[in-house]
């Protein structure tokens, strides 16, 4: 009887089957499924390659491997040694994991789903299963969870903190770009990819929050959690002083960049109450017009302080004008 070579009974979502016994006999019959493919594999590379269907093994429909076993004098017509490497060529889900960060190094912690399918089954079993010893499904998973995982971590590394959160769905599009194109280099089609959770440390969640409310720019929200850093750090020292959190704290607060003019003089309009600045001539609310500056002040008959005209009280003695 006819030795019979035949994945039987596949998981589901199983990839890759290895027929137990690598004695095959001329005249051997190989049986591939409907969505299967096998593979014959030897000395590290994989040659002759089998769709669907029952297929007699001969020197003819072994033309790759029989080359090779020519070269062993008279070894061709005997039974050879040889893997044969049965591939699923549907669409199989994986699961994806990792720790990545963003350019300002905010940590991120994502997962998913990805879809993937076999290609080219040669090269599969070349890059895949031989070269990577991944003969059973869990380690080619494994392999293929690692090897996404950090394609995403180098992706991802990219893009900053508000864009990996509010453009997500830009981001898994231009990741699985990346990713299918290192795929096919190991026979495989990347049919799809989503980023099903994603998360960072609760200090990068607060900026987050600033930067998508757009109530703080960038820099304001890294000096906020400078000033609250420093704080807890005093907080932490029993003989902090607090002479020091007075000096270090408005020093941070204060933004850095360009000296600033010094805010102009301003003067209460007579007749509606406005604040209005003291070289106005009328006033820009109701129109009335204003006392020049040199007359805008009148002295305390008790304490000579400067007040407005319109005062009741002296700010500085409390003197009630008549």
């Amino acid at each position: 009887m006819p030795q019979v070579i035949e994945w039987t009974n596949p998981a589901e979502n199983a990839i890759v089957y290895r027929y137990p016994q690598e004695d095959i006999t001329w005249g051997a019959q190989l049986i591939v499924h409907e969505y299967e493919t096998a593979v014959f594999f030897r000395d590290g590379k994989a040659y002759d390659v089998f769709g669907p269907g029952r297929h007699t093994l001969t020197t003819l429909n072994l033309p790759l491997l029989t080359a090779i076993l020519t070269r062993i004098a008279g070894y061709a017509q005997k039974p050879f040694k040889a893997i044969v490497i049965f591939v699923s060529t549907k669409v199989n889900p994986g699961k994806f994991g990792t720790r990545a960060q963003t350019t300002e190094l905010a940590p991120l912690q994502v997962f998913g789903t990805f879809w993937f399918k076999v290609e080219n089954a040669q090269l599969f079993v070349m890059e895949v299963v031989g070269g990577q010893n991944a003969y059973a499904t869990d380690q080619v998973d494994n392999y293929l969870r690692g090897f996404i995982n950090e394609k995403i971590i180098d992706e991802l590394s990219r893009y900053d903190l508000i864009t990996v959160f509010t453009r997500l769905d830009e981001t898994s599009v231009t990741t699985k770009n990346a990713i299918l194109e290192s795929f096919r280099r190991i026979g495989l089609d990347l049919t799809d990819l989503r980023f099903e959770g994603i998360d960072t440390t609760p200090e990068y969640r607060e900026r987050l929050f600033w930067l998508r409310t757009g109530k703080t720019a960038p820099e304001e929200v890294l000096r906020m959690e400078t000033v609250r850093r420093s704080a807890e750090e005093l907080g932490k020292s029993s003989g902090a002083a607090l002479g020091t959190g007075m000096v270090l704290i408005p020093q941070i607060m204060t933004p850095q960049g360009p000296a600033q003019a010094p805010a102009a003089a301003l003067v209460i309009c007579p007749k509606c109450g406005a604040r209005v600045p003291a070289t106005s001539k009328f006033c820009p609310e109701c129109g009335t017009e204003l006392a020049p500056p040199e007359e805008a002040a009148k002295k305390c008959p008790k304490c000579g302080h400067s007040v407005s005209s319109t005062a009741k009280f002296c700010p500085e003695c409390g003197t009630k004008f008549e």
